[in-house]
């Protein structure tokens, strides 16, 4: 059985929580008003690769550790028409990540919404241009299937969604192993340091070396 009850996904979420306030990693649970329910919530700047699809005159270069910024301003317009992301130059977004339990899947999903730092919406299209890369998708079908834009089930704002289909397929082994070790493992931590890194939200080493988690 590799889905994820209502209550596991609490439980998960609280010791996922206790770490991140040890480790200042800046998740948060936010409880929608009037309900019981709530999501846990995570703001943070993060540096997307310089594509064709995204204006560098809406954020500000990025200094990322390990990349060259060589390239001064007037090849700006090379640089969004350059596949070559790695070494091309990256731009500052605003990453606002939601972590909600979905009842239909019985999962964790991810949900997330980013900015330029003037305050402007990246859109679909925008989203896509950086995760295509991570994800070798060569059809707009692929991404269509594993990234969306729809409204939030409690917020009622439009958010992205990685989509939660494929979820059960790479959690199943992982859950099968720990089980087979006799070795605990937080399902919702584990799922995060699969999806989290599609969009730069990689989950620090600490996270693994505490062993309720």
């Amino acid at each position: 059985m590799s889905s994820l009850d209502e209550d596991g996904f609490s439980e998960c979420c609280r010791l996922l929580l206790q770490k991140s306030e040890e480790l200042r990693d800046g998740w948060s649970w936010e409880r929608v008003q009037g309900t019981k329910e709530g999501y846990l919530r995570k703001t943070a700047l993060r540096p997307v690769p310089i594509g064709s699809k995204l204006n560098h005159e809406d954020s500000e270069r990025c200094s990322v550790p390990g990349l060259t910024e060589d390239n001064d301003e007037d090849d700006a317009d090379v640089l969004l028409n350059s596949s070559r992301s790695a070494d091309g130059g990256h731009l500052c977004f605003q990453f606002e990540f939601h972590i909600l339990y979905s009842s239909s899947f019985r999962t964790p999903v991810l949900y997330f919404r980013a900015f330029t730092l003037e305050g402007k919406s990246l859109s679909l299209e925008d989203v896509w241009s950086f995760i295509r890369p991570k994800l070798r998708l060569s059809s707009e079908d692929g991404l269509l299937s594993t990234v969306t834009q729809q409204e939030h089930p409690l917020l009622g704002q439009p958010f992205f969604m990685l989509h939660p289909c494929k979820t059960d397929d790479f959690m199943r082994p992982v859950l099968e192993a720990a089980r087979q070790e006799s070795r605990p493992l937080n399902y919702v931590l584990t799922w995060l340091s699969v999806v989290g890194p599609l969009l730069g939200l990689d989950v620090p080493l600490e996270y693994s070396s505490d062993k309720q988690l």
